[in-house]
């Protein structure tokens, strides 16, 4: 057990604490703020992915975070009409069994990834910033302009898509699910980074000529990673899609990109749950501050500024950093 796991699994253990504790108290609306912390850390997740191990700094993630949402609204929305969602070139039904959802989700958003990460890889900088913002925009607008599922209004659905065995609509059962999946994809994205795969992408965000020199093209290994953040993004567009019973093309907006990047940013960017404790201190303000007054997301700017100047590493990091302290203390002692 090395001291970066055991904070991790520390992080970890709060969230789920906090959710067992809150339901066992009767609090289902602590509950459910458990729950957005734990799929919004998923998001971060993902984007952490490209962002914090391939260097890729992705302002489009809402793209993909709207498009699990979007095809979960679509499938419960004809499992409930009945109407099929394609007849050619081969009939497509609705279905709100999560399990069947899910891949979808993650499928398209894969394709969509394939095709944005092939244009956009061709740029660095800030003009990879601004090419995956402008495909992100440009999808914010067709859903805006979509009428068929609500438009600019949005679609609901009221009714939680089903999980075998789960009842959805208790609090903590939807909790369990997506704290199940959090941990799942923070497991794969470990094994990812210290796989091949991962050294090779790594190596690509330190210094791209040097690991062209030994072999490794760079291209390749950053849009698989690029099209590996997308997929986790959609898988909690998906989960929060359920959560609201509810899609809209804010799902798509560069503000949601935005917050994505800066549950990153606050956990500690290339730190494996860094995205999750970034996602439940954005929460967590939100629900002490939010009743108090609409500006207080002034606070977290002026967090996430003494973050990104005084401690790079973020909350993980300044962790990290503490304990690393009281260690060389003890130590001198």
């Amino acid at each position: 057990m090395t001291r970066d796991m055991i904070i991790n699994l520390c992080v970890f253990a709060i969230l789920v604490a906090t959710a067992v504790g809150a339901h066992l108290g009767g609090q289902g609306f602590t509950v459910t703020l458990a729950t957005k912390a734990a799929i919004l850390g998923l998001a971060g997740v993902g984007l952490n992915l490209a962002l914090g191990y391939g260097g890729l700094v992705s302002f489009g993630h809402a793209a993909f975070f709207g498009i699990g949402g979007y095809v979960t609204g679509i499938f419960a929305f004809h499992a409930s009409s009945g109407e099929p969602i394609l007849t050619l070139p081969f009939a497509l039904m609705g279905s709100n069994e999560m399990l069947g959802i899910w891949p979808m989700a993650m499928l398209a958003a894969g394709l969509v990834a394939l095709l944005i990460g092939a244009l956009s890889l061709r740029t660095t900088g800030v003009y990879f910033i601004m090419v995956t913002l402008a495909f992100a925009q440009m999808i914010f607008y067709f859903a805006i302009s979509w009428p068929r599922y609500g438009g600019e209004d949005g679609l609901s659905f009221y009714v939680r898509n089903t999980f075998p065995g789960v009842n959805t609509l208790v609090p903590i059962n939807y909790f369990a699910i997506c704290a199940a999946l959090l941990a799942l994809a923070l497991i794969f994205t470990a094994l990812v980074t210290q796989s091949r795969f991962g050294l090779a992408l790594q190596a690509t965000r330190q210094n791209e000529q040097r690991s062209t020199a030994v072999g490794i093209r760079a291209t390749p290994v950053r849009l698989t990673a690029f099209v590996l953040s997308a997929m986790i993004t959609a898988l909690a567009g998906s989960l929060y899609a359920d959560l609201n019973r509810f899609v809209s093309p804010a799902m798509f907006s560069w503000h949601m990109s935005g917050e994505i990047m800066v549950f990153v940013i606050l956990g500690g960017v290339g730190r494996l749950c860094g995205p999750l404790a970034g996602a439940a201190v954005f929460i967590l303000l939100e629900h002490l501050l939010g009743p108090i007054t609409e500006h207080w997301q002034a606070l977290l700017g002026l967090m996430l500024l003494a973050i990104v100047l005084f401690a790079p590493g973020g909350l993980i990091g300044l962790i990290t950093l503490g304990l690393d302290r009281i260690r060389g203390g003890k130590a001198d002692v």
